[in-house]
């Protein structure tokens, strides 16, 4: 019998330069892309991919609210690049005078 080692792939998740959208690459080295599961909610993720002795995966959130509907994946050389926008604010902030 083999062993599977699991792993946690490397995470980045950074705002683009207007601060519209969350980017997150995960870095799954080897793995090919039909190996490979990401599922969004609207504050985080799970991916998992696999290859022959290594699963990759784990959860995370996003740390802020997004619009999981409107996530665009590409996969490349073992890095899955997400981009996803961030949802409007429900409301508007009140300042609430403290006595």
């Amino acid at each position: 019998m083999v062993e599977t080692l699991r792993l946690s792939p490397v995470i980045s998740a950074y705002p683009d330069d207007k601060y519209e959208n969350l980017l997150i690459e995960v870095v799954l080295p080897g793995v090919e892309k039909k190996d490979v599961s990401f599922k969004l909610t609207n504050d985080s993720f799970y991916v998992s991919g696999k290859k022959e002795g290594v699963s990759y995966l784990d959860s995370y959130p996003t740390g802020c609210p997004v619009i999981p509907e409107k996530a665009v994946a590409k996969y490349s050389n073992g890095v899955l690049k997400v981009t996803v926008p961030y949802q409007e604010p429900l409301e508007k902030l009140v300042d609430v005078k403290i006595e």
